[in-house]
């Protein structure tokens, strides 16, 4: 006779498979694990942030990281990734004294999913559960108690109020970075107190709750326009009180993200990496048109318009692999990103470098949006106003400064650029005299802004063939040789001059900090004249010796003990010899081996640097993750490709380690990888086909990509050093490629 238990167990087990089954079948979500990454290496550590793609609302329990066992508040948005969020909310309950005002509780078991939060509080036995709309919010709390309850709302950056409007509705208006934001929330009980920290300052309270209220409801919206903006938001998303609902909603719109992209076989915690970076590649830019209208701190005006208005762009990051990613999978929003880009220099005089939800903020080097947007341009996305957006890019390059974290007009350094085609750096001890140049940390950064520039203009110069400025082709096209000035050919790598054209000594490539490099140093700069790689190879002797040099980049000695090297460059994590994992210029260079004829080095190199570097754990992410900059390079080269050339259409083939990626285009069509015989063991490709044809290039384009088709790759445990290295098999210079639209 069988025992009633084990009947029960049987059923329960059988339930459970089904459930998982269907799981499996219908959704990718449950790959996704947001505290991958929840401890950051060096700098910071990821965010497990509650939001829906690309959308304004975004939440997240404020702590340190994911080993910091308190949260001290919830922001009811991220406003702008990493600098500023907006207004505190934290339900508490007890007896109430001073220390309650700045108190961080102890937290039990989290539940973390892109659409869906919740934990319970140690000390009081209460739990929280949120859940969001794009512009709205939705948190559920429960209490263990029935009198004493609070919730304590307050701004997060010093100067707003918030006031209780009604027994059920709460408002507020928040300061910060020269605009405004504002909440509407209702609750679905009384209010039976309201207690302000400081006297006449309604900055900070406790709202006391009606008794018997165990399950307190709370929605909201968010604007950066009005309350009652703010309050229409709310309406239109968050009609009533069914969380359920608004956390189903938030699912269906995630499983769709994700169902765009499906792999079979890996491990399962490789599946947990990909489809959690393409989770982080979803954070940002974000929508902030509000129903027919958006605030642009670009012009400081409301603009009425029924065109998104996308903000939050981190552009030196960004348009390395997350721009590039969104141009397969969502055409039509990679464009309205870089049309919002165009409007903000129709309102502010230039276009942005990172276009934040307060305006411009000048971080980083380079001139990237030229890059960004002659990608779009050369890959068929074309429903932008170009001639107008070159005319700020031109505007960017001569008119405004080049200086490192600053923007405005130019100054007699970039006159000094201008004139003679490179970026002079100081001496060691030499004291700054330009006044513009951020001090004491980021400095002139003299070699990486000469390179980079070099590789912003002639993507200008592309764009002004594109539109029959031959002038301007020809000027733009000098200017991209101008990486060469700062090249020394003794010494075979990236080293600085001074305003006299002299090479600056003392000075080592390893140790180099901002006075000359961007957050790395000369072994990762030397390969960031992506525009024109076979001629830096052609200032390193040739390709032999490129690719000697390329491998000694991974073998290179630190110079100085780890902790001293990163004194000067927190950034360059995730170390293998001198090559940095854990920063967004190092992602090409494992590709640029295609370009020397040994592909099979490039597969080698991205399996060790994925597997090594990229896992299912709090230590999952090398470096900054910087809201999809990294993640989205996860995304390609865990599907075999990667695009080393922004502005070149073109994706050089790496080492999938997944046997079949299929990507579901937005018009329809598909693309697939099929890696044969594949494993960790299994990574290198023996021979390789598309749709069907013999593939001897180690590249494809993406006209081959968005067509639909199958790449076929049979894998091995060798290396097959004949595949793709011929002269015939190299991917072309990048000043011959023109891809056929």
């Amino acid at each position: 006779m069988v025992h009633r238990s084990k009947i029960f167990w049987i059923a329960t087990l059988f339930i459970s498979s089904v459930l998982s089954c269907t799981e499996t079948e219908e959704s990718n979500l449950q790959y996704v694990d947001p505290s991958i990454g929840g401890v950051g290496v060096i700098l910071k550590p990821t965010r497990p942030t509650i939001h829906l793609p690309n959308s304004l609302v975004r939440v997240f329990p404020m702590r340190k990281d994911h080993l910091d066992d308190r949260i001290s508040n919830f922001p009811l948005t991220n406003s702008s990734h990493r600098i500023y969020s907006v207004f505190a909310f934290m339900p508490l309950s007890g007896p109430v004294d001073n220390t309650t005002w700045d108190e961080k509780f102890e937290y039990g078991l989290e539940e973390l999913r892109p659409y869906y939060y919740s934990t319970s509080f140690e000390k009081t036995g209460d739990s929280l559960e949120f859940s969001p709309q794009a512009r709205s919010g939705f948190f559920k709390l429960h209490f263990a108690n029935k009198d004493e309850n609070f919730i304590r709302l307050g701004v997060l950056n010093g100067k707003g109020d918030i006031e209780v409007t009604d027994k059920r509705i709460i408002t507020g208006t928040e300061e910060f970075a020269g605009m405004k934001a504002y909440f509407y929330s209702e609750i679905d009980c009384d209010v039976n107190e309201v207690r302000y920290q400081k006297k006449n300052n309604k900055n900070r309270l406790l709202i006391g709750l009606s008794d018997k209220a165990e399950t307190v409801s709370f929605r909201y919206g968010i604007s950066y326009i009005s309350i009652e903006q703010a309050k229409q938001n709310l309406i239109n998303e968050i009609p009533d009180w069914d969380f359920e609902s608004v956390k189903d909603n938030a699912k269906d719109v995630w499983e769709k993200a994700f169902a765009q992209i499906n792999v079979s076989g890996g491990t399962e915690a490789q599946k947990r990496v990909f489809y959690t970076a393409l989770y982080r590649s979803y954070e940002r830019m974000v929508d902030i048109n509000e129903y027919g209208k958006y605030y642009s701190a670009y012009d400081h005006n409301i603009h009425e318009s029924d065109e998104p208005f996308y903000v939050d762009n981190w552009i030196w990051d960004n348009y390395i692999a997350l721009e590039p990613l969104h141009m397969i999978l969502n055409p039509e929003m990679a464009t309205e990103r870089i049309k919002s880009y165009i409007k903000m220099y129709e309102q502010g005089g230039y276009i942005p470098s990172f276009a934040l939800i307060f305006g411009d903020w000048p971080a980083m080097t380079g001139n990237f949006s030229a890059v960004w947007m002659a990608d779009a341009w050369f890959k068929g996305l074309r429903d932008f106003d170009l001639e107008t957006a070159y005319a700020g890019l031109k505007k960017n390059s001569l008119d405004a400064t080049l200086i490192p974290w600053a923007n405005g007009p130019k100054t007699v350094l970039d006159d000094f650029y201008n004139e003679n085609g490179y970026m002079p750096g100081l001496r060691p001890g030499e004291e700054e005299t330009v006044e513009k140049v951020s001090l004491p940390w980021e400095r002139r950064q003299s070699v990486s802004v000469t390179i980079e520039t070099s590789y912003s203009d002639w993507c200008i110069a592309r764009l002004a063939a594109e539109l029959d400025i031959g002038i301007d082709e020809t000027l733009f096209l000098g200017r991209a040789e101008n990486y060469k000035n700062v090249f020394r050919r003794d010494k075979g790598i990236m080293w600085p001059k001074d305003d006299k054209g002299i090479w600056i000594e003392p000075y080592d490539p390893r140790f180099a900090d901002r006075m000359y490099f961007t957050e790395n140093n000369a072994y990762t700069y030397n390969w960031s004249a992506k525009h024109d790689l076979y001629g830096t190879f052609d200032l390193m002797g040739g390709s032999k010796e490129a690719e000697a040099i390329l491998d000694q980049l991974f073998r290179e000695d630190l110079g100085k003990t780890k902790f001293r090297f990163w004194y000067t460059q927190p950034d360059a994590s995730g170390l293998v010899g001198q090559f940095v994992m854990g920063n967004e210029p190092s992602f090409h260079i494992p590709y640029i081996y295609t370009y020397l004829g040994a592909p099979w080095k490039t597969q080698k190199r991205i399996r060790m640097l994925l597997n090594t570097f990229f896992t299912d754990n709090l230590f999952g992410i090398p470096g900054d993750e910087d809201g999809g900059g990294m993640s989205s390079f996860v995304v390609f080269s865990m599907m075999g490709f990667f695009q080393v050339t922004p502005g070149v259409p073109i994706y050089s083939i790496g080492s999938p380690v997944f046997d079949e990626i299929s990507i579901k285009l937005s018009d329809g069509n598909e693309f697939t990888v099929i890696a044969n015989n594949n494993s960790d063991i299994n990574k290198y490709i023996q021979q390789a086909s598309l749709n069907g044809e013999t593939l001897d290039k180690p590249w494809f384009t993406h006209n081959d990509l968005i067509n639909g088709g199958t790449l076929v790759l049979n894998m091995g445990s060798k290396p097959n050093k004949h595949w793709g290295s011929r002269i015939e098999d190299l991917p072309p210079p990048a000043t011959d490629y023109r891809p056929e639209l």
